[in-house]
């Protein structure tokens, strides 16, 4: 299995990206993680599809066993760039593809404001999908954690 190593611009040569964060929370079966104004979000490709760079500090909750660590260690999340662009694939571009052809298609048999509510309520099944299917995209999104050193 081969290693990866990140470097201190946020990405590595492998395809991840690091965030610092302060873990602020401990709980039974999962990590409560405040990620930390990153620098590296200026010069980030992806910055404007990825939220971390919209404000201050973002919190993430992590399931992983809470024990080997402390409460207040800085700690990095590491997460693969093709995790990023799935979760923006299914949040996002998706979506507005349902939404898009649902409206084109109902055109030649509805009138324009039927066509965009039944396009905006397509949205709906698919978003109750999404979060029926939560335990399974936690794990299809998984991130880990790097105690910093």
């Amino acid at each position: 299995m081969k290693k990866s190593t990140l470097n201190n611009s946020g990405t590595s040569h492998n395809g991840f990206v690091k965030h610092a964060g302060v873990i602020t929370k401990l709980s039974k079966d999962s990590v409560i993680v405040t990620l930390t104004g990153n620098v590296n979000c200026a010069s980030c490709h992806a910055k404007s599809s990825c939220g971390v760079s919209d404000s201050d500090a973002k919190t993430l909750e992590i399931f992983e066993n809470p024990d080997s660590y402390e409460l207040h260690e800085n700690i990095d999340v590491i997460m693969g760039n093709d995790k990023g662009l799935k979760a923006v694939f299914f949040a996002y571009i998706f979506p507005f593809m349902i939404l898009f052809l649902t409206l084109v298609i109902s055109l030649n048999f509805l009138k324009e404001w039927q066509a965009g509510l039944l396009a905006l309520f397509v949205l709906v099944p698919y978003y109750a999908i999404l979060y029926f299917l939560n335990a399974i995209l936690v794990q299809a999104f998984k991130v880990n954690l790097l105690k910093q050193q």
